[in-house]
């Protein structure tokens, strides 16, 4: 049983994975609570499933980009939860699980989170061999670049406010395809997919050194040790 985490952003979710598939997954809006939520989500979603942390194989978790308190505080259950029960952490940057949910799109993909004060975090992907290759590294967008470079029919998804999709649709008109919102909810079940493809490859990452991605300050990255917390 793999346990996976996402706390990236305020749309934060946990999900349980196995050979079989999702077992159990809840997602939620938070609004800068995560401190005090992540824990009993897990807690509740283990008991509801009859899962003893023992049976936990491996942990998966968002590493970012994303909300620099957030993605410390899934890292740091992790992180304690791979180091108190000695089983791998599987490190998932945020907008590839994004990205998972939409795997049998044919078009390309531009992948957004929102970051906070009118900044976004955006990574481009093209379909191969059934599954997303990326074609650009996570980089910081305004509005105005979100929309920037757009030159073929292209699927947008992820956190797109209200504000942003009009800008979208009158910029790009026809060349922009936008799903319905619910299909832009980042789900940890795809993060869980992920993180089980590396788990049974045999991948781990060393939670000594396992590091959130920052689209941010060299200063912010510096600052940014995430230390395990201890889990029960």
């Amino acid at each position: 049983m793999l346990l996976a985490l996402d706390t990236a952003s305020r749309q934060a979710s946990v999900a349980l994975y196995d050979e079989q598939g999702v077992r159990a997954e809840t997602s939620w809006y938070s609004h800068d609570n995560q401190t005090v939520e992540l824990m009993p989500r897990v807690t509740e979603m283990l008991a509801q499933q009859g899962v003893e942390p023992a049976a936990l194989r491996g942990v998966a978790v968002a590493i970012g980009p994303g909300s620099f308190t957030g993605l410390r505080i899934a890292l740091s259950v992790a992180k304690g939860l791979a180091v108190g029960r000695g089983i791998p952490v599987l490190g998932i940057p945020t907008l590839d699980a994004l990205a998972q949910a939409l795997v049998g799109q044919r078009m390309p993909l531009r992948a957004i989170l929102s970051i906070g004060r009118g900044r976004y975090a955006i990574t481009d992907y093209r379909v191969g061999r059934d599954q997303w290759h990326r074609t650009s590294k996570d980089r910081l967008a305004t509005p105005a670049e979100v929309v920037a470079g757009i030159r073929e029919r292209t699927l947008f998804a992820g956190e797109i406010d209200a504000a942003l999709r009009q800008l979208i649709e009158s910029t790009l008109d026809s060349a922009a395809v936008l799903l319905p919102a619910a299909a832009h909810l980042r789900r940890a079940g795809y993060l869980a997919e992920l993180g089980w493809q590396r788990l049974v490859r045999g991948d781990r990452d060393d939670p000594a050194t396992l590091a959130p991605i920052y689209l941010h300050s060299r200063s912010a990255v510096e600052a940014a040790a995430v230390e395990p917390q201890e889990c029960a």
